[in-house]
């Protein structure tokens, strides 16, 4: 059935040399996609976490991460910080609203669930929140995070998941 709803999207895992390509696309979704939410210099001083690409792969490369493709290109991608919190999920502008979140969020899911986790978590930013919302995640607390010397509001959502099948054999 996926294949109906997402004909040409996928998932698959990152690679090394993809870290430029993921830099380009959080970059792109926070200075294109947060404007009603954040300031420009909030957006800036966002963004600029991918200004060191090598800490950046680090990170990614630390997590689990994920990559949409659109006809073989990225366009989204977003990791599991631990095995129970959603660390990094961005789609290019290019590609929003076309089930590339919905696809990366439903992989992380499962790949939670898989591994037993009973609740995700995920630091939402406001411009992301309504999206988490409707896929189930309640609001826990607000937060001020800063960056650089900005300051950001997200909210901590969590959602308890769906308990695997179990298949009797």
């Amino acid at each position: 059935m996926n294949a109906q709803a997402y004909p040409a999207l996928a998932v698959r895992p990152m690679l090394p040399q993809d870290a430029p390509m993921l830099a380009d696309i959080f970059r792109q979704s926070i200075l294109d996609l947060t404007g009603d939410d954040y300031t420009g210099s909030q957006q800036e001083a966002w963004a600029a976490a991918v200004d060191n690409e090598a800490d950046f792969a680090g990170r990614l490369a630390r997590e689990l991460t994920i990559i949409a493709t659109l006809g073989g290109s990225p366009v989204g991608f977003a990791s599991l910080e631990g095995n129970d919190k959603i660390g990094f999920l961005y789609v290019h502008p290019a590609a929003a609203s076309q089930g590339v979140g919905t696809l990366l969020s439903d992989a992380l899911e499962k790949i939670a669930g898989a591994q037993g986790v009973e609740k995700l978590s995920v630091e939402a930013s406001d411009t992301a929140s309504g999206f988490f919302a409707t896929r189930g995640y309640v609001p826990q607390q607000r937060n001020s995070v800063q960056c650089g010397h900005e300051w950001l509001a997200n909210t901590t959502m969590h959602k308890v998941l769906a308990k695997p099948d179990r298949v009797a054999g």
